[in-house]
């Protein structure tokens, strides 16, 4: 009989004026001069009826205490089901509860996805980053004497140190993206002092394949920010001369767009529509088997959070033109 104290503090202040109404009314017949029986019947009648009041609301509340009691052991047990509502109040109760754990649900599927997604860049990532590693352990233990082939190591050695900082830098601008701080900061900008930037980066990799660079200053400024783009068009010249064995590299400016285009080997027509989704490598990402398929994911949601737009014209055999639109 847990219930009636339970019940009886819910409803302290009802009781409290309902027996205040009684002895108010048997007061006032008294000061009348009724007789005292009439007054006592008066009074039992009320207090009748009201116990009989609070019996049948007790009644309801002690099954609605058992039914979210059963309620809360589903929920335990991962079966999850409302009571019948009684009325609007507890209809519309339920509808915000439901709401509620739709959206913790939903919560909780995106924080898992986003922790899955993590994990398997990092597994990814750990494995892209031991070969240049490997590769310079090899060439410090491996002795030269002739002045050339020292020179050759070094070139060698610095080549794979740009490859851990091109790894490493991918990583951090992962991380910055997906950790939900806004790290963009709009202003305008000269588009040819970025793009300087970028291909100063790279031109050591020009040279070590032999690619020809054609760029001629394009003289627009562009509201944008520099830290990120400079990142994007880093990006989109790393792909370039990964993806070209010989030939040409241009960046230009058409009908509003920036323009990155190589006379690499191209994208297959069924691999275009996906280059940009997470993960995807292609038919040229898995024959090489370093490509990570974050690249152009990261190039696709930076430009998207700053408001320009990519577009990827491609051919096999012909080259790629990465189109940016500001």
């Amino acid at each position: 009989m847990w219930w009636i104290k339970e019940y009886a503090k819910r409803q302290c202040v009802g009781i409290f004026l309902c027996f205040s109404f009684v002895l108010i009314f048997a007061l006032v017949l008294f000061l009348y001069n009724l007789p005292l029986e009439a007054v006592g019947y008066a009074a039992g009648l009320c207090l009748v009826l009201e116990m009989l009041v609070f019996l049948m609301d007790g009644l309801k509340y002690r099954g609605k205490v058992q039914q979210l009691s059963w309620q809360l052991k589903a929920v335990r047990n991962g079966v999850e089901q409302f009571p019948k509502p009684l009325d609007v109040q507890e209809r519309l109760y339920q509808e915000l509860l439901d709401v509620s754990r739709q959206e913790r649900i939903e919560q909780v599927a995106a924080l898992m996805r986003e922790k899955k997604d993590v994990i398997d860049y990092f597994t990814l990532w750990t494995h892209q980053i031991k070969t240049p590693i490997a590769a310079m352990d090899l060439l410090l233990q491996y002795q030269v004497s002739e002045e050339e082939s020292y020179y050759e190591q070094r070139k060698q050695v610095k080549e794979e140190l740009f490859k851990i900082e091109q790894y490493v830098d991918m990583v951090l601008q992962y991380l910055r993206l997906t950790d939900g701080i806004n790290d963009f900061v709009l202003r305008e900008y000269n588009l040819d002092d970025i793009i300087r930037q970028a291909v100063r980066k790279y031109a050591p990799m020009f040279i070590r394949k032999k690619l020809s660079l054609e760029y001629d200053p394009v003289n627009v400024k562009v509201v944008t920010d520099e830290k990120w783009m400079v990142f994007v068009l880093e990006q989109l010249l790393s792909n370039a001369i990964k993806y070209t064995a010989s030939g040409t590299i241009r960046i230009y400016l058409k009908k509003g767009c920036l323009v990155v285009e190589d006379t690499g080997i191209g994208i297959l027509p069924e691999d275009r529509p996906r280059i940009f989704d997470k993960g995807y490598t292609g038919y040229n990402g898995r024959n090489d088997k370093k490509a990570s398929g974050i690249g152009l994911y990261l190039v696709k949601e930076i430009l998207n959070r700053l408001g320009h737009k990519i577009l990827a014209q491609s051919e096999p055999g012909t080259g790629t033109q990465m189109k940016i639109l500001f």
